[in-house]
């Protein structure tokens, strides 16, 4: 009883188009898994236990990265009390939904529905092109997280770092994410959480990732949806600051090679760090004198006229 899930009742698909559907398909029956797990307040190696699944395994399986079989999909229902048919989702066209949009929408490939989102975005109004506030990029140790937090106090905005949103949409860690999935997953789920905190405020001050920049289609949604700043500082300065911080990660036993590719990182990203609307230097300042100048370079973007206040 080993017979992998197919799709036998779709439509006939080309080979790329299969694999994409089939893909998504593992991806759906992961996230379904790990919703039921987490409703029933279990945690992964419990449920591991239960069902007899490696614990890895188990992990593989929520985070879509499993070759999924009937039998592991049995284990699994049974001991989360489930039928094994709540797991997988309805392949057949004549199964049609309620609303035409999302009859629509499970017919076109994910490439497809990311093409229809940013349409839609583009074109349901003035208030899906208004802009959400103040985003911050650039590398780990520039200042992004500290000043961030104290822009956002001071306009009285919530203060979001786009990494926590990421792990919460993927039910894991980020290191976990990326252990699990690769940057593909990661990529997917970051363009996700950018999605869903534009969606789901007015006016904030997000801190993005520094490699966000370097996924187009993300970094433009970015760039359309916020006032965008680029905090910079020297590569030496990056370094200083996040082995002040306690991470000796980045030094790996090597601190020449170590600078060489922060310096070839910087010099890689450069080009779309620039197409931000503002630069914030915060190369030998202190941290007061960078907040009164981010003020500043973002006033038009967070304040609030009744409630606003100068530095």
């Amino acid at each position: 009883m080993s017979t992998a899930v197919e799709n036998t009742g779709a439509p006939a698909v080309d080979a790329s188009g299969g694999s994409a559907r089939l893909a998504e398909l593992t991806a759906e029956i992961g996230l379904r898994v790990r919703r039921a797990r987490q409703k029933r307040g279990l945690t992964r190696r419990q449920l591991a236990e239960r069902s007899g699944i490696s614990l890895r395994y188990l992990a593989q399986l929520e985070g879509g990265n499993a070759n999924v079989s009937i039998a592991v999909l049995w284990k699994v229902s049974g001991s989360l009390g489930m039928g094994l048919v709540e797991f997988i989702p309805a392949t057949n066209d004549a199964i049609a939904p309620a609303e035409p949009l999302e009859h629509l929408v499970r017919r076109l490939s994910p490439r497809e529905r990311q093409w229809a989102y940013e349409l839609l975005l583009r074109n349901l109004g003035a208030s899906s092109d208004r802009k959400r506030g103040v985003a911050l990029v650039g590398l780990r140790g520039a200042g992004k997280s500290a000043l961030g937090e104290q822009l956002a106090a001071h306009f009285s905005v919530p203060f979001i770092r786009l990494g926590d949103v990421i792990a919460e949409l993927g039910s894991m860690e980020i290191g976990e994410l990326f252990s699990l999935g690769g940057q593909t997953l990661y990529r997917r789920l970051e363009h996700q959480a950018l999605q869903h905190v534009i969606l789901g405020h007015d006016s904030m001050v997000l801190e993005v990732g520094g490699s966000l920049v370097m996924q187009e289609m993300t970094h433009d949604l970015l760039l359309r949806s916020f006032t965008t700043v680029w905090v910079r500082a020297t590569p030496e300065e990056h370094m200083q600051r996040v082995l002040r911080q306690g991470d000796l990660r980045p030094m790996a036993g090597n601190v020449g090679a170590a600078m060489d590719d922060l310096r070839a990182i910087l010099d890689q990203r450069e080009p779309r760090y620039r197409l931000s609307d503002h630069v914030l230097d915060t190369g030998g300042r202190d941290e007061e004198s960078c907040l009164r100048d981010l003020v500043r370079l973002t006033r038009d973007a967070l304040q609030r006229p009744a409630t606003a206040a100068a530095v």
